[in-house]
């Protein structure tokens, strides 16, 4: 087995796969390299490559009328451009945005729909990947319409350390240049709105922030904190 194809065993998306298949996957992979503010897609674009991220982080969002509604943020392992390929004629249900510099593997569609036919262990994978992505997207509708600003924003800090956070010594670090904007996208709300409550939630010592990135300093009690909020 090439010392790629064991890379690429790594990610989630092949795990359990034998030598024969992920030299066969990796085969068919294209490395790319995007500055950050890439677009590797936008909504409506019809579909004809999936994606891996290898390193770096992408935003998925759709704009309602003027305003961004960010989606997901995903980063090294997780893939995304899957679902405007698994019907002729699909077109991209959101934008896919680059944050930072990234590395990023590209697959083509009819490679991707033919690996597909051939190996049925990866149906099931897309299947489990895209459940999941459906309770995320129930989630955050019920989010949106039932809890309040600071629910929500304390809500999305803690997934986001459960899911990229880095134990430091000082507390659990999130290695995403996050804005308020940014962060207000997340939430549905304003940037002033957030503001004001990212400000209280430094006063109390619960994160710091520095260089837009976020330490929570108290995470079991930024937990608590949300848990007395809903």
């Amino acid at each position: 087995m090439s010392a790629f194809a064991k890379l690429v065993g790594k990610f989630p998306l092949f795990e359990g796969f034998d030598q024969e298949e992920l030299d066969a996957i990796s085969s068919l992979l294209i490395e790319k390299r995007y500055p950050r503010g890439s677009l590797l897609f936008t909504e409506g674009a019809l579909g004809d490559e999936c994606y891996i991220i290898k390193t770096g982080t992408v935003k998925i969002y759709r704009i309602d009328d003027t305003k961004e509604v960010t989606l997901a943020l995903l980063r090294e392992g997780d893939y995304l451009g899957e679902m405007a390929m698994m019907r002729k004629g699909l077109t991209r249900s959101a934008t896919a945005e680059v944050m930072e510099a990234s590395a990023i593997y590209s697959l083509k569609g009819s490679d991707f729909v033919s690996f597909l036919e051939e190996k049925p262990k990866m149906c099931l994978k897309l299947l489990e990947g895209t459940m999941e992505r459906l309770r995320r997207a129930n989630e955050q509708i019920y989010d949106l319409t039932f809890l309040n600003l600071r629910a929500r924003i304390l809500k999305a800090i803690i997934r986001l350390a459960d899911e990229h956070g880095i134990q430091t010594d000082e507390g659990m670090r999130i290695p995403i240049k996050l804005s308020h904007q940014e962060l207000a996208n997340i939430t549905g709300a304003t940037r002033f709105a957030v503001s004001k409550i990212m400000v209280e939630l430094k006063n109390e010592q619960i994160i710091d922030i520095t260089n837009q990135m976020f330490t929570i300093l108290q995470l079991d009690q930024m937990r608590k904190m949300y848990a007395i909020t809903i």
